[in-house]
């Protein structure tokens, strides 16, 4: 069955996690499972759940979603105490986990540069490890999940990685297929929180990280 993202029945806000210890080393994170946030990342989920609280209020009617992986749950904490949620709500999905990078994840950028060149084009994509996910099929897994859970009503908070939410918001608005092989988006900053409503994009907040991809 084909679902139209577009027609869902309320508005999803999609986050990127905050920066992660892996991040500040310069590292490739992927999906590996925990990599804690960093001082600067927890500042991050701050800025998001400030951002967020001045946008929706105290205690919204509020879906909160994110991928299983450590860094997103810690960005996650600390926005539902903003929201005055409870983070035990929240629910996980492994779907939402960022690109796998292969025999490349937990690698030093520098390092795999130096073997295979360039993993970072000019538009902020990670190159596919030989061994590691195709974007094809990160479109495929978030797709899956936006398809089971089209049938939410209200809102939703969903936090995820740089790469899949790309590709997630590339889905929900109908966004050409890129030569990568998924519909991707622009990137942005570690922090930022975007607000999809019908198929339209349009940023709550801004987030200062800085890290590739």
């Amino acid at each position: 069955m084909v679902i139209d993202p577009t027609q869902r029945r309320g508005r999803d806000f999609v986050a990127r996690h905050g920066e992660t210890v892996f991040n500040a080393a310069r590292r490739l994170q992927g999906d590996a499972p925990h990599t804690p946030l960093t001082r600067a990342g927890f500042a991050q989920a701050e800025e998001m759940g400030r951002a967020l609280r001045a946008h929706l209020g105290a205690r919204p009617k509020l879906t909160m979603w994110a991928s299983s992986t450590g860094r997103a749950l810690q960005t996650l904490a600390i926005i539902a105490e903003h929201l005055e949620l409870d983070w035990h709500d929240a629910r996980h999905d492994d779907r939402l986990i960022e690109i796998g990078m292969g025999a490349w994840g937990g690698r030093y950028y520098a390092d795999v540069v130096d073997e295979v060149g360039p993993v970072i084009d000019e538009r902020g994509l990670l190159r596919c490890a030989p061994d590691g996910e195709r974007y094809e099929a990160i479109a495929t897994r978030v797709g899956g999940w936006l398809a089971d859970t089209a049938d939410d009503d209200g809102d939703r908070l969903v936090i995820m990685h740089g790469i899949s939410s790309r590709v997630m918001r590339g889905v929900m608005t109908g966004a050409p297929i890129d030569p990568c092989g998924a519909p991707v988006l622009p990137g942005h900053p570690q922090g930022t929180v975007t607000m999809i409503e019908r198929g339209r994009e349009t940023v709550v907040h801004l987030g200062t990280g800085h890290a590739p991809a």
